[in-house]
């Protein structure tokens, strides 16, 4: 057996895994994954919690090759839709999501030891199984990464530290940007992985892996590369086939091009790969306004110095980075518990039988993020007052989907909605999208008269059920793999398979979603067609959407952000749209209803009536009106525009309205004491007069004058005073002039309002104001007045 690095620790960790926890740091290559389970496996019946599918069936089907026998005897693992180990399994390698699952079912009492391998991504599952486990005090825990804060970490666990120091083979560095500070960009990435790769065949005896953040990267470089000849392009990521996953991960006849993502940044060996081509990106996910999204960033260091180090596995290699050395990378990922919403933690934490506030983590959780994910799973009735689970989050959580979908599938009102509920959640569950929309314009008429809503979710699930439709390229494997997944659920829930789907109607499926879940109903801008908001966030149109032009509301069920360049903010893509009808937000009780216009008619006996135009607002947007008589509290409005036109109580605004804000002034200058002097307006103040004497009729006015509402400010004695030493209006003959006061700033500003005289105002023929800076403002012109 090839000697690693880590061998040198094998007795230390033998002898303290007997009695602690441990930290095993190690440089990535050193071989953690492969030799730790098997050590570990001498104490106890081992599980590994691996971050993602691919490793954990690689390590798996690598362990076994050792043993000489099949996976799933001594060796095995377990990821969604698919396990492979028994009762009797030394090493069972799964991902976070499962181990979640299974110690909410029985607290890992099977195994013994419990691993987590590459800690340092920082996901939210994995750190959420830690605490539980330190809590539990259990099972003896060894975390392990090449790249962690290992004092920190193990003074959080409670657990020893090991260092295994060196490396195999050495790894040189070197940096494609015209300037030492570039940051990773995107522009144009495939022609400079291009470049690169034309350059490594020339130069290069092994085979080249190229880290880009997403699938949409992948596709367009292995379109790029595929004109050059004598070369395999490997794509590598969470959902490529098992024949795609054996081409990347195995030796070839030809040299080999393997198209990654973070997917190969850990655990992976990759054999005879000589050089690594860094693009400095990623897709990461993030909250924005309490929904996750998924985003383009830039790595970590930490993550660079992961990327680099596949060039180091099996010989001595190059990591090219298409950034400058000194690029402003942050030091290390932040954790995803900080970045995401907390909804799926806080339900997996409810269902393992700890409130997730009760556990203790590595950094304190953002407070605010707990507050959205305590309320949004109280409203979907999934945990309690005390943060524990109820019995219908109990049976969101088993479910292989996030929590917002499993309370749509689970809350559904009828089979036939479950069902297509179940099938739609499959296609958005799966990692890889089911379709891409191509084709002349022919065919995507065609397409418009086979769907004619212009509804994504009428077409994947369609798909899933079977159907064929124009101008799509399917993706043939996501497609197995969504298939897969509803019929899972289908088998959970007990309803008939895809074979004989009930039938449903659209618009009872997204009027189901809308009653559930309001906060996914969005509306179109009024000017910008192509935007939706909900009154929290808004979305843009994703290119590929086919939502119909003359549709004004729809369901936005899953997004995609954007970064902006420069002051540029992030665009946040509506990628998952199904129409909804516009009079159904008002069905289901959505916005507002706000007072607009007062309307005066005479009815048919030729008597005035007076009603006030309602407008029911929704994101910005009116979406229903309806008249009301102004009576009761609708009175106020009418009456309020009529006093301050002074058709009503003529001269009564003005004084007032002059009274109250020489009594803000007052206030202001330290004469009185009220903390909510700015607030007072005659608007305000009237209304509240009106509502003492409970008017319900514009006419009752009429037997009431001014003096019947008393505006309690300054004190009478002193007011005539104070009007004079601070007027708010002057008339200096041929010039009429504004003014307003500053009080904090000793600032006097007079405003031209009209007048024949040109020149500005002297000092001499303004009130005194001993103390006060004054200023003349005439349209844009300010000057000081001496």
């Amino acid at each position: 057996m090839t000697s690693l690095p880590i061998d040198t620790l094998r007795e230390k960790f033998l002898v303290q895994l007997t009695k602690n926890h441990l930290i095993v740091e190690a440089e990535t290559g050193s071989g953690k994954s492969t030799r730790l389970p098997v050590w570990a496996s001498e104490q106890g019946r081992v599980l590994v919690i691996e971050p993602r599918r691919i490793a954990c069936t690689s390590l798996a089907q690598y362990l076994a090759q050792q043993r000489n026998e099949p996976v799933g005897q001594s060796i095995g693992y377990a990821i969604k839709l698919e396990t492979r180990f028994n009762e009797t399994s030394e090493v069972v390698f799964v991902t976070p999501g499962v181990a979640l699952r299974w110690y909410s079912e029985n607290q890992l009492v099977d195994y013994d030891i419990v691993i987590v391998d590459e800690f340092h991504e920082r996901r939210w599952d994995t750190d959420l199984l830690v605490a539980l486990l330190k809590k539990h005090q259990k099972h003896r825990l060894v975390v392990t990464s090449a790249t962690i804060e290992g004092a920190k970490l193990a003074s959080y666990v409670g657990a020893e530290r090991l260092h295994a120091e060196g490396r195999n083979f050495k790894v040189s560095l070197q940096y494609r940007a015209s300037e030492s500070r570039q940051l990773p960009d995107s522009r144009q990435l495939e022609q400079r992985v291009k470049q690169e790769v034309l350059h490594a065949l020339e130069s290069c005896r092994g085979d080249v892996l190229v880290f880009l953040p997403g699938r949409k990267e992948i596709t367009q470089c292995t379109q790029m590369l595929q004109s050059l000849e004598g070369i395999i392009v490997a794509p590598l990521h969470a959902s490529v086939s098992d024949e795609q996953r054996e081409v990347a991960l195995n030796i070839q006849a030809q040299p080999k091009v393997v198209l990654a993502t973070n997917v190969a940044e850990t655990s992976l060996t990759i054999p005879n790969i000589a050089l690594v081509i860094d693009s400095g990106l990623e897709r990461r996910t993030e909250q924005r306004n309490g929904r996750t999204t998924l985003s383009l960033k830039h790595i970590s260091q930490a993550s660079a110095k992961q990327r680099s180090g596949r060039a180091g596995r099996v010989m001595d290699g190059v990591c090219v980075r298409l950034y400058g050395e000194h690029a402003a990378l942050a030091l290390v990922t932040p954790p995803e518990m900080h970045r995401e919403a907390l909804t799926e933690a806080m339900l997996a934490a409810a269902c393992c039988h700890q409130p997730l506030s009760s556990l203790d983590f590595l950094e304190p959780l953002p407070e605010k993020t707990l507050h959205q994910a305590t309320q949004l799973l109280l409203n979907m009735q999934a945990i309690d007052e005390q943060g524990n689970a109820t019995e219908h989050g109990r049976k969101m959580y088993p479910l292989p989907i996030d929590a917002l979908l499993a309370d749509l599938v689970t809350r559904m009102p009828s089979k036939a909605l479950k069902e297509a509920m179940i099938d739609y959640t499959a296609a958005l569950a799966t990692p890889a999208k089911l379709y891409r929309i191509i084709g002349n314009e022919e065919q995507q008429e065609q397409l418009a008269q086979q769907e004619p809503l212009g509804c994504d979710a009428q077409l994947a699930i369609g798909l899933i059920r079977g159907e064929s439709f124009s101008a799509l390229e399917v993706n043939i494997d996501a497609l197995s793999e969504a298939r897969a997944l509803a019929a899972q659920m289908r088998e959970i829930f007990e309803l008939p398979q895809l074979e004989v789907a009930s039938r449903y109607r659209h618009g009872d499926l997204v009027n189901a979603i809308a009653v559930l879940h309001p906060e996914l109903v969005f509306i179109r801008r009024e000017k910008r067609r192509e935007a939706l908001a909900n009154g929290i966030i808004e979305v843009t149109l994703g290119r590929e959407s086919r939502f119909n032009k003359q549709a004004e509301a729809a369901i936005v069920l899953d997004t995609h952000s954007l970064p902006g360049r420069g002051v540029k903010q992030t665009l946040t893509l509506a990628t998952q749209v199904l129409p909804l009808e516009l009079s159904a937000l008002q069905a289901l009780g959505l916005g507002q209803w706000q007072e607009g216009a007062v309307i005066v008619e005479s009815n048919q006996a030729g008597q005035e009536q007076t009603y006030i135009e309602m407008e029911l607002i929704y994101a910005g947007r009116t979406i229903a009106t309806k008249r009301e008589l102004a009576q009761g509290a609708l009175a106020i409005t009418p009456i309020l525009k009529a006093v301050v036109a002074g058709d009503l109580l003529a001269g009564f605004y003005p004084m007032r309205h002059r009274q109250i804000l020489l009594w803000r002034l007052y206030v202001e200058l330290g004469l009185a004491e009220q903390q909510d002097h700015h607030q007072v307006t005659f608007e305000g103040w009237f209304t509240e007069q009106l509502q003492l004497l409970d008017l319900t009729d514009i006419d009752e006015l009429e037997l009431f004058c001014a003096e019947d509402f008393a505006f309690e400010g300054i004190p009478d004695w002193q007011y005539d005073d104070f009007a004079e030493r601070f007027p708010l209006t002057l008339a200096l003959g041929d010039l009429n002039l504004d003014v307003e006061y500053q009080p904090a700033a000793k600032l006097v500003t007079v405003l031209y309002r009209d007048g024949l005289r040109k020149g500005d105002p002297k000092r001499w023929e303004l009130p005194r104001w001993q103390g006060w800076r004054v200023k003349y403002k005439k349209a844009s012109r300010i000057i000081d007045i001496k």
